[in-house]
């Protein structure tokens, strides 16, 4: 039982069930290095403040060290992608050495004691498949799914598939792309970079204050591809299946709450009803936003702003699962990011406990909540960017050094005992 207790004035320590899952999450593109047949490696330094990701983390060839830093700090999860276009460099063409690859990161999880949460599809995609049309080609779907049969084969003993990462995301980024193409020379603008503020980064790029809708024709193809994936996940292993969604914690101003059912139909809702027939839902959340009569407003500036410029807004997570738990009609949550880009790592503890906090009071009231994975392990490539840091671990990107943060041990201490002080 998730409880918060008081007794003679003294809070008690929340408690988490012994079943939660407690890890961290990455994603193959910012961490693996030289993903030289995805689409957004062929995009990478084409626009003025766009970095490359280049050898990333070099996590393609450390991913042990990775996983056993997890296993020794005390957590019993992580969350890793599989690379599309790796295991399909070439339409129809699928690499045998990619998927021993993946078998053996999945072994390595499984020999420290990590339960492994696979993510099928982490925001690119084959640069062939971009080619044939991207997510709106009329065979997309089908593509995709000939890919995830194809991965089943190595899923045997794995308990937890995200089929998509973020779909609102990845539809809000297609419609970033063609505003991005209509204007020439125009400067990066990262989905995970919001518009510039006074806050930590003076240097965060500039950006539209609020990012595009995404277009609900793209949403309604990873719909379609993501109930095939399932499909097949189902047929072929007996692992839980879902895909995980990127909440806003959205907030109506007074007045305002059609505005808001509007906006967040388009922005998350629409992907959340696709969850209800799934085995679970991943939450994605790390800050919240107002919705005024013009729609979603921007972070204001405040020195209290992440590097990534958004507000500092622990409670987050806890709106994110509640409104989440509403629009599935219960399917079980489980938390696959929630983090915060800071350089004061003390910052970073206080935010996770207070979002744990609040997680834990969402439990208390009956929502299903199956685990907690931190955004992210490592210091990473954030979309065109390295400024912004959300790991638990630093990396050296010149030797590729770890080296792990006081955050780590503190969450590894609430993995180990399931209570948050």
């Amino acid at each position: 039982m998730c409880a918060l207790a008081h007794r003679q004035g003294v809070t008690m320590p929340v408690a988490f069930p012994p079943q939660f899952l407690w890890g961290a999450s990455t994603a193959p593109h910012q961490i693996e290095g030289n993903n030289v047949n995805s689409d957004f490696w062929a995009n990478e330094g084409r626009h003025p403040g766009m970095e490359r990701s280049g050898d990333a983390c070099d996590s393609y060839h450390r991913y042990s060290e990775d996983m056993q830093l997890l296993a020794d700090a005390g957590f019993n999860s992580y969350r890793f992608g599989i690379e599309w276009a790796r295991i399909e460099p070439a339409r129809g063409h699928f690499s045998n050495a990619e998927l021993a690859h993946y078998r053996r990161m999945i072994d390595t999880a499984k020999e420290l004691g990590l339960e492994p949460v696979v993510t099928l599809q982490h925001f690119t995609t084959p640069r062939w498949f971009a080619e044939n049309g991207g997510w709106l080609a009329d065979d997309a779907p089908q593509l995709f799914g000939a890919y995830v049969e194809r991965v089943c084969s190595i899923l045997g003993d794995v308990n937890w598939v995200a089929t998509i990462n973020e779909p609102n995301m990845l539809a809000m980024m297609a419609s970033m792309a063609q505003l991005m193409a209509s204007a020439e020379a125009s400067d990066w603008q990262s989905p995970t970079v919001e518009h510039s503020s006074n806050g930590e980064s003076e240097s965060a790029p500039s950006r539209p204050s609020v990012l595009p809708d995404p277009d609900p024709a793209i949403g309604r193809r990873l719909i379609a591809a993501h109930e095939i994936a399932r499909g097949t996940v189902r047929r072929l292993t007996s692992a839980k299946v879902g895909w995980t969604v990127a909440n806003g914690a959205l907030v109506a101003r007074p007045g305002c709450d059609e505005v808001l059912d509007r906006v967040q139909y388009v922005r998350e809702d629409m992907y959340l009803e696709a969850s209800r027939a799934d085995d679970f839902v991943g939450v994605q959340s790390y800050s919240s936003q107002w919705v005024g009569p013009d729609g979603v407003e921007p972070h204001p500036p405040h020195p209290d702003n992440t590097l990534v410029n958004t507000a500092y807004r622990p409670d987050a997570l806890a709106i994110a699962v509640r409104h989440t738990a509403a629009v599935t009609d219960g399917t079980p949550v489980l938390v696959t990011e929630n983090g915060i880009a800071v350089t004061d790592d003390r910052r970073r503890i206080a935010y996770t406990g207070e979002a744990l906090k609040g997680l834990a009071e969402t439990m208390q009231d009956g929502v299903d909540v199956r685990g907690y994975l931190h955004w992210s392990l490592l210091d990473n490539f954030e979309w065109g960017h390295w400024e912004p840091t959300f790991g638990l671990v630093a990396v050296d990107r010149e030797t590729f050094v770890r080296s792990p943060k006081p955050s780590l041990q503190w969450l590894g201490e609430v993995a180990r005992t399931g209570k948050v002080a």
